[in-house]
């Protein structure tokens, strides 16, 4: 019986060498070039149809896009907006890597990237030195005020401390909170699977047993599926929280 971690494990596809680094095009790789791939052709496909009664497939993308407008003019501000093609982009490369993920393996088990620490940390980090370049490109080493609230003087030095780790334990809780709910998800719904496998064939009154795992796959798929959204929704709209930090520092909460 395969093991329900199995499905995350990284394998080399093209071996590559480089003075000693490995840095092979691995499974991994190909999954999020494949990401890459189905979010384009989906925003093409939505784009590329301007009829007055909108199709299934454009109706979908212009929601898309009106809803991460929204989401960063309400946490961000207007002055946010000029940050949409990042967030745009950051919210449907999680989104279609969360639920590409949860294809049935079909004469291949799809590979969720955003299980993997080191593509959500990633992804948090880059968000993380955005938001030092934006604050200081703004407002220059006043950006390091935010570490400093408009409290009493005593206060500071407690708070001061504090305000630091929270501001650079950032890409740590953005990256573990992403990764930890794909990896819990995708690994209940292996050990169900496992469940229902070995009852059915034990055969006589066991394989009525393995309804009970069989309704809860198709429970846990169905919260999957509303968790692939919200974890996507989740990291775009703190991306939005830090990037508010950046650009107005304590004036707009």
């Amino acid at each position: 019986m395969a093991s329900p971690m199995e499905q995350f494990e990284v394998h080399p596809i093209i071996p590559i060498e480089v003075g000693g680094l490995d840095i092979s095009f691995t499974n991994a790789s190909l999954w999020m070039v494949i990401v890459v791939a189905v979010t384009a052709l989906f925003l093409t496909m939505g784009a590329s149809s301007r009829r007055l009664v909108p199709t299934r497939m454009q109706s979908i993308a212009e929601l898309s896009y009106v809803f991460i407008a929204d989401m960063i003019r309400s946490a961000a501000g207007t002055e946010g907006l000029k940050f949409f093609p990042f967030i745009f982009t950051l919210f449907m490369f999680v989104l279609f890597a969360n639920l590409i993920g949860l294809l049935p393996p079909i004469g291949f088990h799809p590979f969720t990237v955003t299980s993997h620490i080191a593509v959500t940390f990633s992804l948090a980090f880059f968000v993380f030195l955005m938001v030092i370049f934006v604050g200081l490109w703004r407002h220059g080493l006043g950006f390091f005020s935010l570490f400093a609230p408009k409290v009493p003087f005593v206060m500071l030095i407690i708070l001061i401390p504090i305000e630091v780790v929270s501001f650079l334990s950032r890409p740590i809780s953005l990256s573990v909170r992403l990764f930890a709910n794909m990896l819990a998800g995708h690994t209940m719904l292996a050990v169900f699977g496992t469940f229902v496998v070995a009852l059915a064939s034990a055969g006589g009154a066991l394989s009525f047993l393995s309804i009970a795992p069989l309704l809860a796959i198709t429970a846990v798929s169905a919260l999957e599926f509303l968790i692939a959204f919200l974890q996507a929704y989740v990291f775009a709209i703190l991306t939005c929280i830090y990037l508010n930090d950046a650009l107005h520092l304590h004036e707009h909460h």
